[in-house]
């Protein structure tokens, strides 16, 4: 008989002190996602060289063209809830071979539907674009940046589905490799198709796209070739396409649509959000302003920009959160496929009083002591600096109950209960963040912080309910 796999090269130790535990899953997973989060920063910086109205108007088309991408791309790697979710339980039931098999049934999907995805980015840009961007030249900028980055979508998906799978059984620093090669890479292909060097054409904004297209590429690659390691491959098997079954994908699924809508949900609300801040830079003499150190006195969409640059310096903190929730998941995941409920909400309450301290310490930086160094080194226009200060000081100032609010809802995702998140995303943003943002910043004439504050309030909304879920500890009886 074939001996059993060896139990040490893909073991997760949750033994010890819970706090080392969920610092040790979690600063990896933090880094990575840090890291390839920076992809998109590194755009926001680089474009603040070009020349103006170029970069201002560059800056001002990110924001939407991200939501964009997103809406297709991030809703397909919803597929890295139900994939983690699941392999995490089987890897602690030590099923190593039915953990394989997740992995197989979420990659392959993942694989098939984002072509589907990037034929229906594609079809749709132009409409889309039409509704979301009111200012022409930054409609055109977002044109020539999704042309490229919307060929990212499969390898997207896909990369989520192997992080998943890694992030699942314990192995977070796998996608740190990972993002580090790829965002090195995004670096030096943006130097080269930005601006232009090393014999290759200066092609702007639409140079961010193509950089960050072939960088999604090669970072999937890498995640391939990890799964491919003799360890990981004679243990679960991840590219053994006889492990495609019908049933388990439809399992991934019942988990993930849930958090695919939510993901549609969010990138819609924050479409719309976007929309209504383009809208105050259209409406006339309000928010489109000349800049006298742009060349003939050219006008900048200053409050689109501004909301950029904020989301831009945000989304690192974001993203830290996400990364926090993404192991808590993990821990909860594993804990129930354990048995062991008490264990789980340990786990969550743990990871709550972490993030509270660290992003408590961050929002302090970002929000209180270096809010305008931070914005000058990512915007070269006084502009666009003088509008997006206030409203970065009351988002740094909120940054610890964004922490908690996105770690709990990953400890929900862990726990198989995606439906509720679902349901809170779809009503906070349709029925909160955008009809406030446009009853605060258009109809009562508060303009960029009156739209921001109504982002104040769906953060907090969100971070109640979530609070008082988590508490309630209903979700430990869920079975996947």
């Amino acid at each position: 008989m074939a001996a059993p796999p060896a139990q040490s090269a893909v073991a997760l130790d949750t033994t010890g002190s819970p706090y080392k535990v969920v610092l040790k899953l979690a600063t990896p997973t933090v880094f990575a996602m840090l890291t390839q989060s920076i992809v998109n920063e590194v755009d926001i910086v680089f474009f603040s060289w070009l020349p103006c109205p170029e970069s201002s108007n560059a800056q001002a088309a990110l924001l939407p063209s991200l939501i964009l991408l997103w809406l297709f791309g991030g809703s397909l790697s919803a597929i890295s809830v139900g994939t983690q979710a699941l392999a995490a339980r089987r890897f602690a039931q030590q099923k190593h071979a039915d953990a394989g098999s997740v992995l197989v049934n979420s990659w392959f999907f993942a694989l098939t539907a984002g072509i589907i995805f990037t034929v229906g980015g594609y079809l749709s840009l132009p409409y889309v674009l039409k509704a979301l961007i009111k200012v022409p030249e930054v409609r055109e900028a977002a044109t020539a940046y999704l042309n490229w980055r919307l060929l990212g979508i499969v390898s997207m998906a896909m990369t989520f589905s192997f992080k998943s799978f890694f992030d699942g059984i314990g192995k977070t620093h796998v996608h740190l490799v990972s993002a580090i090669v790829m965002n090195a890479m995004n670096i030096v292909l943006c130097l080269v198709f930005i601006f232009g060097h090393l014999g290759a054409p200066r092609m702007g904004i639409a140079g961010a796209g193509l950089a960050g297209f072939v960088s999604t590429w090669i970072g999937l690659v890498i995640m391939v070739g990890w799964a491919a390691f003799a360890k990981y491959r004679k243990v679960f098997g991840p590219f053994s396409l006889n492990k495609l079954e019908k049933p388990l994908t439809r399992d991934i699924l019942k988990l993930s649509i849930p958090s695919a809508v939510a993901t549609v949900a969010v990138m819609s609300g924050f479409a719309l959000f976007a929309m209504i801040v383009s809208k105050l830079d259209a409406l006339s003499g309000t928010a489109t302003v000349v800049n006298p150190s742009c060349p003939g006195g050219k006008a900048e969409a200053v409050n689109s920009a501004a909301t950029t640059v904020i989301v831009g310096i945000l989304k690192l903190t974001f993203t830290a959160c996400l990364a926090f929730g993404t192991s808590t998941a993990t821990l909860v995941s594993q804990s129930l496929g354990e048995g062991n409920p008490a264990k789980a909400e340990r786990f969550g309450w743990v990871s709550v009083r972490l993030g509270l301290v660290l992003f408590g310490v961050v929002g302090l930086l970002e929000g209180v002591i270096f809010p305008n160094q931070i914005l000058s080194f990512v915007s070269h226009s006084p502009p666009v600096i003088e509008a997006a200060i206030l409203p970065m000081q009351v988002m740094g100032i909120c940054t610890p109950a964004i922490a908690v609010g996105m770690i709990l809802t990953q400890a929900l995702f862990g726990a198989g209960n995606t439906r509720f998140v679902m349901i809170v995303e779809l009503i906070l943003h349709f029925m909160c963040l955008v009809p406030l943002a446009w009853l605060l910043g258009i109809t009562l004439g508060f303009g960029l912080i009156g739209i921001w504050s109504a982002a104040v309030t769906y953060v907090v909304l969100l971070t109640a309910v979530m609070v008082w879920k988590f508490k309630s500890g209903d979700w430990k009886a869920i079975k996947i």
